[in-house]
């Protein structure tokens, strides 16, 4: 019996951990989230179009379901589930998403909207010319083939790229600890750019900005930090600012409307929740200017229509909806591809510099290929030329011969032992022959037509131009200047194969902020007992009964660009804009003030209007019985929370009374204070002194120990009576004297 403990591995845990984990982060690295720096491809990408290719879906082939690309795809080379491998396929064929899709759809592949493709049973694919230019010349050994995940099949492990697919189509993905966001580009202006590298390896990134000066979005748009640029492209980081594309038309009633038609890339496959969004803001109110919002897009474009409200300040609305939605937004630049299995930021020109580095490689494979072939040919064809001319001896041989064995022995050495000819001297002039093994195949694969005069003109003629072909060939593999002129001239016909108009704009535009724009009308703020809180306009107002009036503690006239004064027991004013309150009919129950503002648990006082306050004075009076006048232009502040007057520790407001120009100016107007112990006090207005809220005050009234004020009201002297705690007490049984005497027990009520 063995020992258990020879069966035990011991790991350190700590470090068992950080290796599983690093392994896992550089094959989610090198193996699905990164592109290699040569094709621009990941390699999901790479493996479908391989897939595609040793299916034949050539651009001149038909269109094959997708479910078989995919299971193809899954089952040689990426065993990693079919979901990612049909988004792969799905995402290469989506012109808004790429400069040159890889992919020709067929079906519902989705749409720019939003919209998802539908199910791969459903759909239909093929290459697409642009996916040819990175297979095409795969049979010719220019790339390394690798086993796949199970040594059944042969994969390649980088496709011959003929254009700089990284830069054109660009690339987005998430790996361990970084990602790659490499944004598409025009393919006319790449392709220049890289002659223009190769004519000059040591260009900078400004001159190289020339020819590509920036990102080019399928979408179009317009990029509005062109200045900037330069230090992206430099440093292979940055942040690119876009901007939607808009037009002003004429609309209905003699309204404006805002049309856009090209959107930022980044909101590409998601344009209904872009409307979505802009139709939230009419909703909600954000910007009154908008009357309606509406998807007009159709096959021939993108048109979302922006109603905008008459005689508005629409670049204004523009500006606040460039703040408030995605019609501009930033895209992250991070030029960041896998080079010899590691992750590196590149700048424009190392990324162009790889390209043509990797180029440089292709074609001198593609041209020793192609220098290899003709060479054999050549052997061939002159085989088959010096066979025509004996070609009386060779039918002597075949025929002379009991085996092809022996026959192809005769060509190739010139044995022609038990090989029975008609005449010594064909004998003897066998015994010169000396073909090469390829030639005698040849030549005992040959048909007599052949033979015919004019085929043997045209193998004279091939022979020539084999000649000439393999010292070009050799030309260009001895001359680096002559192989690059080859492939500027192979790129010069792509560019005229892909050629493409620019399509987002460029410019340095400064964000101008959004200023509010309101129609000046009265509303009135609705508080019920509970604190919540709502504005209802004049009409809405007016047509509310009197009994559903009745059910809020607190109705405030006022104008949508006013503000809401808040007083509390604790000394402190609160404002609130008109417009923060929300609007809403009566049935609504509104928003509590507390989340309006900062009031929290205080106590309010007083709900007053700033243009009621402004004009007026205001009357505190404290539970310690201090009072004072404060002119309520005062209050004028920017701020939304104030102290509204000095308070000791251990005192509180009790009253806070809004007093008219006509208050003040009477001579009749009487101050009444009412305490716990039940003392009363009257006295004249105008012996209350004006002083500045942050003043403590005068003194009202002297108190008895344990005493305090918990009532304070302004009131003509003529009025017979006024109420406290529900309450009607009788004005008249208040007795006059001067501010700062004791009060008089007496009974108040009526």
């Amino acid at each position: 019996m063995s020992n258990k403990s020879d069966t035990i591995i011991q790991l350190d845990f700590a470090e068992e951990m950080k290796n599983s984990y690093r392994d896992y982060a550089m094959s989610v690295i090198i193996s699905r989230a990164l592109p290699d720096v040569r094709d621009g491809l990941k390699p999901v990408q790479r493996r479908i179009l391989y897939a595609m290719n040793e299916l034949g879906l050539t651009p001149d082939k038909p269109h094959r379901k997708s479910a078989r690309i995919v299971g193809d795809t899954m089952g040689k080379y990426h065993p990693h589930g079919d979901s990612s491998i049909y988004d792969a396929l799905v995402h290469m064929s989506e012109d808004y998403s790429l400069s040159m899709p890889l992919v020709d759809g067929h079906g519902n592949f989705g749409s720019i909207d939003g919209d998802g493709a539908a199910a791969m049973r459903y759909t239909e694919a093929r290459l697409s010319n642009g996916a040819m230019t990175l297979l095409n010349n795969l049979d010719k050994g220019l790339v390394p083939f690798v086993p796949n995940f199970d040594n059944s099949e042969k994969e390649p492990s980088v496709l011959p790229a003929m254009l700089p697919n990284l830069l054109i189509n660009g690339t987005t993905g998430i790996a361990v600890g970084m990602a790659t966001n490499i944004p598409p580009h025009n393919t006319t202006e790449v392709i220049d750019g890289v002659i223009a590298y190769i004519d000059n390896p040591d260009i900078t990134t400004e001159k190289l900005m020339k020819y590509i000066p920036a990102p080019d979005f399928p979408t179009g748009g317009t990029i509005i930090n062109q200045s900037e640029m330069e230090s992206i492209y430099a440093t292979g980081e940055g942040k690119i600012k876009l901007r939607a594309k808009t037009e002003i038309e004429d609309g209905d009633n003699g309204r404006k409307n805002i049309v856009i038609t090209e959107i930022p890339y980044t909101v590409a496959g998601n344009k209904t929740k872009l409307v979505e969004t802009l139709a939230g803001l009419m909703k909600d109110k954000v910007f009154e200017e908008i009357y309606d919002v509406r998807d007009e897009s159709s096959k021939e474009g993108i048109r979302i229509v922006i109603e905008v409200k008459k005689d508005r300040n629409i670049q204004n609305l523009l500006n606040g909806l460039y703040k408030k939605s995605a019609l501009e937004d930033t895209y992250g630049v991070n030029l960041l591809a896998v080079k010899e299995q590691q992750p590196i930021i590149f700048n424009l020109p190392t990324l162009i510099g790889e390209f043509v580095a990797f180029q440089e490689e292709l074609y001198t494979k593609e041209y020793q290929h192609l220098l290899e072939k003709s060479q054999n040919r050549l052997e061939i064809v002159d085989g088959l030329i010096k066979a025509t001319d004996v070609i009386d001896l060779i039918i002597e041989i075949l025929r002379g011969s009991s085996s092809i064995k022996q026959a192809k022995g005769c060509l190739i050495t010139g044995d022609t032992t038990d090989i029975t000819f008609k005449t010594k001297a064909s004998e003897k002039e066998a015994k010169t022959l000396s073909f090469t093994e390829r030639q005698a195949d040849a030549i005992l694969a040959m048909p007599l037509s052949k033979l015919i005069g004019l085929e043997i003109l045209k193998l004279h003629e091939e022979n020539d131009t084999l000649l000439a072909n393999i010292a070009e060939y050799q030309r260009v593999l001895s001359d680096k200047n002559a192989l690059f002129t080859v492939i500027k001239a192979r790129l010069k016909a792509y560019k005229k194969t892909f050629t493409l108009p620019r399509r987002t704009m460029l410019e340095n535009t400064e964000n101008t902020g959004y200023v509010e724009e309101f129609k000046e009308e009265d509303i009135y703020v609705l508080i019920d007992k509970f604190g919540y809180t709502k504005s209802l306009d004049s009409a809405s107002y007016t047509r509310a009964s009197e009994e559903t009036l009745k059910e809020y503690a607190h109705i405030i006239q006022m104008k949508n660009t006013d503000k809401l004064c808040l007083f509390t027991a604790q000394g402190n004013m609160y404002q609130i804009k008109a417009s923060a309150i929300p609007k809403g009919k009566t049935k609504d129950k509104g928003a509590l003030i507390q989340t309006l503002c900062k009031v929290d648990k205080e106590d309010i006082l007083l709900y007053t209007s700033f243009e009621e306050l402004f004009e007026s004075q205001l009357l505190f009076t404290t539970k310690n019985g201090f009072i004072k006048q404060v002119s309520g232009a005062e209050f004028e502040t920017i701020r939304s929370t104030i102290a509204s007057t000095k308070l000791d520790a251990d005192d509180l407001l009790v009253s806070i009374t809004v007093l008219t120009a006509h208050d003040i100016l009477s001579q009749s107007m009487k101050v009444i204070l009412l305490t716990e112990k039940g003392t009363s006090l009257g006295f004249l207005l105008e012996e209350v002194s004006e002083l500045k809220k942050s003043s403590r005050g005068v003194k009202a009234i002297a108190l008895d120990n344990g005493d305090y004020v918990v009532y304070a009201t302004a009131q003509d002297s003529n009025l017979e009576s006024f109420t406290f705690n529900n309450k009607t007490l009788s004005a008249k049984k208040v007795r006059t004297r001067k501010r700062g005497q004791k009060g008089q027990k007496a009974n108040l009520d009526v």
